[in-house]
């Protein structure tokens, strides 16, 4: 009995094809018929006699199952048991089938899209999925290895950028969510990871594009705020000030004094004028601080804007202008929250809530 475990994928139990028997060690195997069936089968060596034992069809019975069955029975065998009472102790292990991956984010989906107040929002999470994880679509939800989301992922990562980025986010919420239900070992590691995992396996998407809004890389972003400071206008201090709070660009277009708390280094926006509809408070770093005690009338009334000129509010066609100006007519204010989205994933050590929560998602 060969005593190297675990060579199959989950990835190969779905897609192999050819008719054959495939060890995946330890005297478990994968058989495929002429017809196309797929079954596990135990064989073992008793008293110089050699058995196959059935252990049921690849598509109801999970590979995590089927080796925790399989390694109880080696155990037996050990013990000088017969490997076929396995079966008759512990049923549990091949009880049922594990929801494919569509049907256990179909559901998942469901359970948790009442929070969500943007209709938008729940059918993108839907589409998102149906049209572009069908190559995981039928893989039972315990099944799903690196190899399955990278099959997602590649015919998309460079061509789909921004498309791409969200289904492996939500690739990763749907498999943590499995784990958390117990349908994917808690042991294991989310194969849609991105730090330290496939940010070392996909290639980089070069110059960011979400959509039709185009971000500066982050590494790039040190010499853009250095000439953005050499510019006198408040349209500067205003994308000044998105920049640092990673705000988005209405949220401090129509900012009110009433809203800064200088003391406190904190400014509150209400939830009358944040997309989602709730109360958003951002630390202010000492910068912008700085920038906003720099431009500060006298006499600020609590309702007067932030940056506004003889009471007028600047507008988003004048941070557009100033960007052109500056022969960054490429990119767009929004994309700067993409850019703290890459710089803080990829250069800090802050989770993912987190930073998501910091852009207010």
């Amino acid at each position: 009995m060969s005593r190297t475990l675990n060579r199959l994928t989950a990835r190969q139990v779905t897609t192999l094809k050819t008719p054959n028997r495939y060890a995946d060690g330890g005297g478990l195997y994968l058989r495929i018929t002429p017809a196309g069936a797929r079954s596990w089968v135990f064989m073992a060596t008793r008293n110089g006699r050699r058995e196959e034992i059935g252990l049921g069809a690849a598509s109801t019975v999970s590979l995590t199952a089927v080796r925790q069955l399989a390694a109880r029975m080696r155990d037996a065998i050990a013990l000088g048991d017969k490997p076929r009472s396995v079966l008759q102790a512990a049923p549990e292990l091949v009880a049922g089938p594990v929801p494919t991956f569509s049907e256990f984010s179909d559901t998942y989906i469901s359970s948790i899209e009442k929070g969500w107040k943007n209709e938008v929002h729940r059918q993108q999470w839907r589409n998102s999925l149906r049209d572009h994880a069908q190559p995981i679509a039928d893989i039972p939800i315990d099944q799903v290895d690196t190899d399955a989301v990278m099959a997602v992922l590649n015919p998309i990562w460079l061509t789909k950028a921004e498309t791409a980025r969200r289904v492996r986010g939500r690739i990763e919420r749907v498999l943590d969510a499995a784990k958390a239900r117990g349908l994917r070992s808690r042991d294991s590691m989310n194969p849609a990871t991105w730090r330290g995992h496939l940010a070392l396996l996909l290639p980089p998407q070069g110059k960011l594009v979400r959509g039709n809004h185009a971000a500066l890389p982050f590494i790039d972003a040190p010499a853009f705020m250095t000439a953005l400071r050499q510019r006198a206008a408040i349209s500067a201090r205003c994308l000044e000030f998105i920049i640092l709070t990673a705000a988005r660009s209405g949220e401090a277009l129509g900012a009110t004094w009433a809203e800064i708390d200088l003391e406190r280094k904190l400014w509150t926006v209400p939830a009358n004028r944040m997309k989602a509809g709730v109360e958003h408070q951002v630390p202010l770093p000492d910068t912008a601080v700085a920038l906003l005690t720099s431009i500060a009338p006298k006499q600020a009334r609590p309702s007067d804007k932030l940056f506004a000129v003889e009471g007028a509010t600047r507008s988003n066609m004048a941070i557009t202008m100033l960007l052109r100006r500056m022969g960054y007519g490429h990119i767009t204010t929004h994309g700067f929250r993409s850019t703290f989205r890459d710089w803080a994933g990829d250069k800090t050590n802050y989770p993912r809530e987190i930073i998501e929560q910091a852009l207010a998602h």
